[in-house]
């Protein structure tokens, strides 16, 4: 209890690592969820714009203009004057994709030719932009040219109703159902929005930023012969640490429920998604338990980074920059769906991955603690691993 209070006061003393603690998650769910809202809800706005330029103006090169004018995800522009100013247009980021369909187009479809245009594209652009309106661009060609081949056949078998079937032919509507249901059957959202990724994840990195206060009353313990006073009382360090533990580890449980009263109130008070969590006894008692998992690897890393180092200096470097690595490899900064496959194999090192998954498996396939219990078990085999080493490092150290 004596090394409990004394946590509490050099903690509470430590207002720019509270603040740390607190404030700085909190901007960035503010913000990540914010500025990714659109990203992640597959509605993006995008400000790229294309164009047609026909210089065939036959019936083939109209239709396929006019097929080229349902592309929804780019904004289409009026048409370029002349090839010149298309290319001028192009070059100058004016225009994302300008389509030249060439002299001739209608010709090479009379004489049943696979039809050829021009694709002026703008280097700049995604190349999943780029590739996905390449794909639509080719479509829309091969439709004009079947059209017109089997409206030849139709009228060589005295069949004029398949132009009218031709006409008809529309985009398939795909639906598209996640995977699982709740216990009432409703269906469950698979892939997380915004607010779903950002609290969870700039959470988890919070909870792991604990590295800097912990080194900093560690440190200043060394250096003010706490520590040795300590030892020569014959207080095991192991009792030391252990000391800390549980101060910090509510520090966390505190800035889990902050972190989770931004995402619900403050995200939506700015126009974001507000972040819905599931419901049941089952579903909040899996949360709870993940939170303090995290907590025990969060602590034991920050404990075992505090053993290593000789300054507060050489804290928050090598303590923020593997918490960095940590969330950047862990998918806390770029989610993991959008890496590479290779890529996405390399976050499985992280124990910030993990947890992430963990609450995934909770908010988004309402998972129970049975399963997280795997995920639980590995943040707890970290934490405790992190801190058996601080205990091994600092013994070694007060014996020599």
């Amino acid at each position: 209890m004596a090394l409990w209070k004394k946590e509490w006061l050099a903690l509470m003393r430590d207002r720019h690592g509270l603040a740390a603690l607190f404030i700085m998650p909190a901007i960035f769910i503010l913000v990540m969820s914010l500025a990714l809202a659109d990203t992640f809800s597959g509605q993006q706005e995008t400000r790229l714009a294309y164009a047609t330029l026909d210089l065939d103006d036959t019936p083939a090169s109209r239709a396929l203009d006019a097929l080229l004018g349902d592309f929804e995800l780019l904004n289409k522009s009026a048409p370029p004057s002349d090839e010149a100013n298309a290319r001028l247009s192009v070059r100058t980021g004016e225009m994302a994709f300008v389509i030249v369909i060439p002299h001739g187009f209608a010709r090479q479809i009379g004489a049943n030719q696979p039809p050829k245009l021009r694709f002026l594209i703008d280097p700049a652009v995604p190349g999943m932009v780029r590739s996905g309106f390449g794909k639509y661009v080719e479509a829309a060609v091969t439709r004009v040219w079947l059209t017109h081949v089997l409206e030849q056949l139709g009228q060589s078998m005295m069949r004029p109703e398949l132009r009218q079937v031709m006409e008809n032919i529309g985009s398939p509507e795909i639906s598209i159902e996640p995977v699982g249901s709740s216990d009432d059957g409703a269906a469950i959202a698979v892939a997380p929005t915004s607010v779903q990724q950002n609290v969870p994840a700039w959470l988890i990195f919070s909870m792991f930023f604990v590295v800097i206060p912990i080194s900093t009353v560690f440190i200043g313990e060394r250096q003010s012969g706490t520590l040795q006073r300590l030892h020569a009382q014959r207080v095991s360090f192991g009792l030391v640490l252990a000391g800390k533990f549980l101060p910090f580890v509510l520090i966390n449980q505190i800035q889990a429920v902050v972190m989770v009263a931004v995402g619900r109130w403050l995200v939506p008070l700015c126009g974001g998604e507000a972040l819905t969590l599931p419901g049941g006894a089952a579903a909040i008692a899996a949360l709870f338990t993940l939170s303090l998992a995290v907590s025990v690897a969060a602590v034991g890393w920050a404990l075992f980074i505090a053993s290593i180092v000789q300054s507060s200096e050489q804290a928050t470097i090598l303590g923020g920059v593997g918490n960095i690595l940590m969330g950047a490899i862990g998918g806390i900064m770029v989610p993991r769906f959008v890496m590479p496959v290779a890529m996405q194999e390399w976050t499985r090192i992280s124990p910030m991955s993990w947890a992430l998954d963990g609450f995934h498996d909770v908010m988004l396939r309402q998972g129970g603690i049975a399963d997280v219990l795997l995920t639980v078990c590995a943040l707890i085999c970290f934490g405790l691993a992190a801190l058996a080493m601080s205990i091994f490092l600092n013994r070694r150290a007060t014996s020599t």
